[in-house]
């Protein structure tokens, strides 16, 4: 009964032995390199739990128990080399022919005989020993192993702890290093600052250079200039000293301007005066009388001109006697007028008559000037004249002379304003020589008296002007649109009157004088009898119209002349339109055309003969506009 449970033991022994030499080898293997003192990070993961699973679940099995002490040796092998028992090294199928032939010592004896149970329990009593013996040295070396775990484990703590250490160094080091990677860059850009300011430096050095130079020059200049400083100086004070004296002489003289100024109106306003005088002396109404040359620039017989005497012309004509007995009789006719020019007279020798009484018109003195004459005469030559300087006629001489003495008083202070218009009577109907529109769409114009007694004609084209070719340019085209035609008498005859009105007005602030006058040069139509001109249809009735009113502008000068309490201006349009330039507030001159031609002797003494009764009519005295 007591050695039952020997055996059961030596059969648990004996398989655990051959189990346990079965994986000793590996674990031996494995602890070799965890106790190699070059490799000391095998036992820092056998000690921190980071063992296979295989290790783990074999760890399990080795307990402290009296039977599974060979497990336990097997699990932690000594420092030396264990040498493998017979039964760990053979295969397992000679484990039990091996362990039947060895001796119960475990020499190599032969198997004890299945009787010898004794034997057989000293042989495991004996192994047991061995097992017990080495199980201690296991146990010893598994404390040493412990011991060197422990101190493992420390040193992993503080290898962690100074792997942690290094780990916050290195992110401060990246930090640093972040921070010195914008340093270069920074260092790179001030580097690059340097150079410039280097560069900038060398160049301000070479002008501080050029400058210091300059100073020195300038120096040598300062001291001359304060040389020529000193002299002036001098001269300075000697001028003014002879400031002083031309200041007095300035103001002395500012003293005589305004005297002189003063005398110089005066002078002006006595030169007007006498002007007036001497236009009323020769008369409110004069007229001038111009013979137009022969084409073929001879002279006529019928007509004489007294070689001293410039204002009477003669009219000579042979007559048969009625009753056959006696020889021709010569009848002459003597008329006189203001002024009288020959065919060889020139334009400007016309003008220079009329100057006097266009400066009028500048004074404020309403003044009318007015061709009259049969067709062919010369009426239209004699106002406007041909674009050549030397044949120009009244009307752009006369604006040419109101510009030039307009610019020459505004030195006096006068400022003047001047206002065109060009209207033309053609058949009793006014017509405007300025329009620019198309000739279906003409308005109507009329008379129209204001309260100040001033003419005006509606919708008519008054042109402000400034120049003189401003003016030139209006009379150019005012003569295109002129109504002309052919008659038996005249190749291009004027059928119309042509009214050329300037209005004038000045004014002098410093002196606080206004004037306004009105400047009027009119071309009447050419007069003419029906057998001479041959007129029919609508020439017949333009002829009718010309002769009607110049009729009626006659009976107005009479009427004038005689002083009638009723002056009839509204029996026609040319002189209703002309009633201010043909009454007593104004000054009038007429030139009669006459033609050379001995065919033309009739309306030749009829032309003279109404000049005549014009210039023996006293209208009265003309005032100044002035306000």
């Amino acid at each position: 009964m007591s050695r039952l449970p020997v055996m059961s033991t030596k059969r648990v022994l004996t398989s655990s032995s051959s189990e346990n030499s079965q994986e000793m080898a590996p674990m031996q293997k494995k602890m070799r390199k965890e106790q190699d003192p070059h490799k000391p990070q095998a036992a820092a993961t056998i000690i921190g739990d980071k063992r296979p699973p295989a290790a783990a679940a074999r760890a399990s099995l080795y307990r402290p128990v009296r039977g599974a002490g060979a497990a336990t040796v097997a699990a932690a092998p000594s420092r030396g080399v264990l040498r493998p028992t017979a039964a760990s090294t053979a295969p397992k199928a000679s484990n039990t022919k091996n362990a039947a032939a060895t001796k119960p010592g475990g020499t190599g004896a032969t198997r004890r005989q299945p009787w010898d149970l004794k034997g057989k329990v000293s042989d495991m009593e004996g192994k047991i020993r061995t097992y017990q013996t080495k199980f201690k040295s296991v146990n010893e070396e598994n404390e040493a192993l412990k011991g060197s775990v422990a101190q493992s484990q420390t040193k992993v703590a503080e290898l962690e702890r100074e792997v942690q250490s290094q780990k916050r160094k290195i992110s401060e080091y990246e930090g640093e290093l972040k921070k010195l990677s914008g340093v270069e860059k920074e260092l790179e850009k001030e580097q690059s600052e340097k150079n410039v300011l280097q560069k900038e430096l060398s160049n301000l050095e070479q002008k501080y250079k050029v400058i210091e130079t300059l100073r020195d020059s300038q120096e040598t200049e300062l001291q001359t200039l304060k040389m020529k400083l000193s002299a002036q100086e001098s001269t300075l004070a000697r001028l003014q000293a002879t400031l002083k004296e031309t200041e007095e002489e300035v103001s002395s003289l500012k003293e005589m301007v305004a005297e002189q100024k003063d005398e110089l109106h005066a002078g002006e306003m006595e030169r007007r005066r006498l002007h007036n005088t001497i236009q009323e002396l020769k008369g409110n109404i004069r007229v001038f009388c111009r013979v137009r040359p022969l084409e073929d620039g001879g002279l006529s017989k019928h007509i004489q001109l007294a070689a001293s005497d410039n204002k009477s012309i003669m009219l000579a004509k042979s007559e048969e006697s009625h009753t056959g007995k006696s020889a021709d009789t010569q009848k002459n006719y003597h008329f006189s007028f203001d002024r009288v020019f020959g065919p060889q007279s020139s334009q400007q020798e016309i003008f220079d008559e009329i100057s006097l009484l266009v400066q009028s018109a500048l004074d404020g003195y309403n003044v009318c000037c007015f061709a009259y004459g049969q067709t062919g005469s010369g009426k239209t030559y004699t106002m406007e004249g041909e674009e050549i300087d030397d044949t120009r006629g009244v009307i752009p001489r006369a604006v040419q002379q109101i510009f030039k003495a307009g610019d020459k008083l505004q030195s006096q202070g006068w400022e003047f304003t001047f206002t065109a218009s060009f209207v033309e009577i053609y058949n009793e109907t006014l017509r405007d020589l300025l329009y620019k529109g198309k000739a279906s769409k003409r308005p109507e114009h009329e008379i129209r008296k204001t309260a100040n007694n001033e003419v005006s004609v509606t919708n008519l084209t008054y042109e402000k002007v400034y120049t003189e070719d401003q003016v030139l340019g209006l009379i150019a085209l005012a003569k295109q649109n002129r109504s002309t035609a052919m008659t038996a008498q005249n190749d291009r005859s004027s059928r119309s009157h042509s009214v050329f009105q300037l209005q004038i007005e000045g004014v002098n602030a410093g002196r606080d004088i206004k004037c306004k006058s009105t400047l009027c040069l009119v071309d009447l139509a050419g007069s003419e009898r029906m057998l001479k001109s041959q007129s029919q249809g609508e020439r017949f009735k333009e002829m009718t119209c010309i002769n009607s009113s110049l009729s009626n502008l006659g009976i107005v000068i009479t009427s004038l002349a005689n002083k009638e309490s009723h002056i009839p201006y509204r029996n026609s349009k040319l002189t209703y339109l002309l009633q201010n330039c043909l009454g007593g507030n104004s000054k009038t001159l007429m030139f009669v055309n006459i033609s050379p031609e001995p065919d033309s002797f009739g309306e030749t003494l009829n032309s003279l003969r109404f000049a005549s009764k014009v210039n023996d009519c006293v209208i009265g005295t003309a005032s100044s506009n002035k306000k």
